[in-house]
């Protein structure tokens, strides 16, 4: 069996974004591997952790990917602030005679977005619209690395690696199978320091909000990587919760001094996109059709509204606002086919995380020391049908069932995009529907 069917059967999907099936990735020629080591959003610490402990499984996967993609480079962009981490890879990959680079990534944000790594490693920029693959790269993270390395022993992907950060008792990184309630990730984090509490899951900038009443039901799936918790009068939960109404009334404050703009990630690479102009249309109740299909191509970091913006209104969510009413309408950013030349000045409006640390509120948890390293046992999980990009999984287990961990409980359907789940605890499945498969212990 090959490479890539290997990593279909293991049910990888990229762990540290939206879950796009990671064997479809592997499934092409490219030029570049590039691993984005970058911890992209401020306090997460996961990746680091990886870098330092499953060194070997990430160096293997690595030149697996490579071999498999047919690539002449694979380089790992990770921050160079990040002495310890780099030491450990520079060391394995040593030992292992392994072809592989590192590539100093300066300290900023979102340095680990996937189109500005591509920049900061080649140069060149993927055009609006596009893929990485349409200028010769394919893209993955420091976890799917290690996915592609155990798939390749036939280990399926049954457990996450996540940050419990913020207001608990003792910070910590743990290791939970699928499934898991957030609830318990809490617990093993001693519980939260304060009663009234909101959830960020995964990192500040482009995480969701969960309350305390959305709380029951949530479980750890393969992209979480993260839970923040912060107090629910926070300014990140305030900013989370407004309402499509109060957004767009808020946007005719908007002076158009172009400040959004003028530091978008994407636009400094290049990027036709302008965020001043969509507040500029919704200031002034512009009918949205094909002249502003440059909303489409919004990444969504936050930069305009949690750093950009001196009104405190919300470029990132007028964006999203204008792309949902042009999928509405059909229609699809169409790229003129033009070349794509980064801004002059960008190396000199990239954001400081220290300095967007402290307007988001956020000092009081930023180097957070953790606590030991925890492997958490559950007697019960509740897994997902619906934990990647594409179709949900369609169970393949009944009520009643003994299953082993790794066994396959939800396979992907019949030539559609998606992702095969298995069981991340052995156990009797106790319940079944289109949504998830509980399992419980014994």
């Amino acid at each position: 069996m090959d490479l890539v069917e290997l990593v279909r059967q293991a049910g990888v999907v990229g762990a540290g974004g939206a879950g796009f099936p990671t064997h479809v990735k592997l499934n092409a020629e490219a030029e570049y591997l590039i691993i984005n080591a970058a911890e992209c959003e401020p306090l997460l610490q996961t990746d680091q952790f990886l870098m330092r402990e499953r060194t070997a499984e990430l160096i293997g996967g690595i030149l697996l990917a490579k071999r498999q993609i047919k690539a002449t480079k694979a380089v790992i962009a990770v921050k160079g602030k990040y002495a310890q981490e780099v030491a450990c890879l520079k060391e394995t990959i040593t030992r292992l005679e392994a072809d592989v680079e590192i590539h100093d990534l300066q300290n900023f944000y979102p340095a680990g977005d996937e189109q500005m790594t591509v920049f900061e490693v080649t140069g060149r920029s993927v055009p609006p619209g596009g893929i990485p693959l349409n200028v010769g790269c394919v893209v993955s993270n420091v976890m799917t690395m290690i996915n592609v390395f155990e798939a390749s022993q036939n280990i399926p992907v049954t457990d996450k690696y996540v940050s419990v950060l913020g207001e608990v008792r003792e910070p910590r990184l743990i290791k939970v199978p699928l499934g898991t309630p957030f609830e318990a990730c809490l617990e093993a984090a001693g519980g939260t320091t304060i009663s009234n509490f909101c959830i960020i899951r995964g990192g500040p900038m482009m995480g969701g909000v969960v309350s305390q009443e959305q709380l029951s039901g949530m479980t750890i799936g393969k992209t979480d990587g993260a839970l923040i918790v912060i107090p629910a009068d926070h300014y990140l939960v305030t900013r989370a919760t407004e309402t499509e109404t109060q957004i767009i009334n808020r946007a005719r404050a908007c002076i158009q001094c172009g400040f959004c703009t003028e530091q978008c990630p994407r636009y400094l690479i290049g990027h036709p996109l302008h965020p001043h102009k969509m507040m500029k249309a919704v200031k002034y109740a512009e009918e949205i059709n094909e002249s502003h299909q440059e909303a489409l191509l919004c990444c969504g970091c936050g930069v305009c509204e949690m750093y950009s913006c001196p009104m405190g209104i919300s470029p990132r969510k007028v964006n999203f606002y204008i792309a949902n009413k042009l999928r509405e309408k059909g229609i699809r950013y169409q790229h003129d086919g033009s070349e794509i030349i980064a801004r002059d000045g960008r190396e000199f409006r990239k954001v400081p995380p220290a300095r967007l640390i402290s307007r988001l509120d956020l000092n009081d948890y930023d180097h957070q020391t953790l606590h030991e390293y925890r492997e958490v046992a559950m007697d019960e999980v509740f897994v997902s049908l619906r934990q990647h990009i594409g179709a949900p999984s369609q169970a393949v287990v009944s009520v009643g069932d003994q299953v082993a961990k790794g066994q396959l409980i939800g396979a992907t359907p019949e030539g559609q995009l998606g992702s095969m789940i298995h069981a991340s605890l052995a156990g009797r499945v106790v319940s079944v529907d289109e949504r998830q498969v509980v399992i419980a212990r014994g």
